[in-house]
């Protein structure tokens, strides 16, 4: 019985050192001795907005401007012109060096139709420049374009017309004719 009882109390004791080293993390958290990342949708980016209550406050009218809002225009007007105030660009008296910087600028003098001119020259250039996508796409490379002049008989041309004494301009230009690519040639 004694052999029994020790066996049973050992049986016991490791029963029990087993299930405390399941519980080990469970205790380690327990008492803070885990990092533990935190939770993505408990994280709060910005606290609310509390305001205090003012009872000073009064309900605006309906249909009624509200006094800090700006049109647009003079929001652009007070940025560019630097009177934060939001007074109109006309109330703002120029400086003489500022007067003279326009005057020599030519800001008198300016095109109505910038605008459209602008957006021509930027279609041009965006026209030009290919995109990442389309070189991808289109990975061969365009032929050049225009004619390209032959250069020895273009050569050979100058100095015959200059033996006989016509001008460099007489007689056709030879130039070199391309043929046409395959359609898989350039693959490999």
């Amino acid at each position: 019985m004694n052999r029994s009882w020790a066996a049973v109390s050992r049986a016991l004791v490791a029963g029990t050192l087993l299930s405390g080293l399941g519980a080990c993390d469970n205790i380690r958290a327990t008492f803070g001795l885990t990092a533990s990342a935190p939770d993505e949708f408990s994280v709060v980016t910005k606290a609310p907005l509390t305001l205090p209550p003012d009872y000073t406050l009064r309900p605006p009218d309906p249909g009624a401007k509200r006094p800090q809002e700006q049109q647009p225009r003079q929001a652009a007007e007070a940025a560019l012109m630097g009177n934060p105030g939001g007074q109109s660009a006309g109330a703002v008296k120029e400086s003489v060096g500022e007067v003279a910087l326009l005057k020599q600028a030519g800001a008198s003098n300016v095109d109505p139709n910038i605008r459209q001119v602008v957006n021509r020259e930027f279609t041009q250039l965006a026209e030009r420049d290919k995109s990442f996508t389309d070189k991808l796409i289109f990975w061969q490379k365009a032929e050049p374009e225009g004619t390209v002049i032959d250069p020895t008989k273009e050569a050979q041309r100058l100095r015959q017309n200059a033996a006989v004494g016509q001008p460099v301009t007489n007689g056709e230009t030879p130039t070199i004719v391309r043929r046409k690519r395959g359609i898989l040639e350039g693959i490999f």
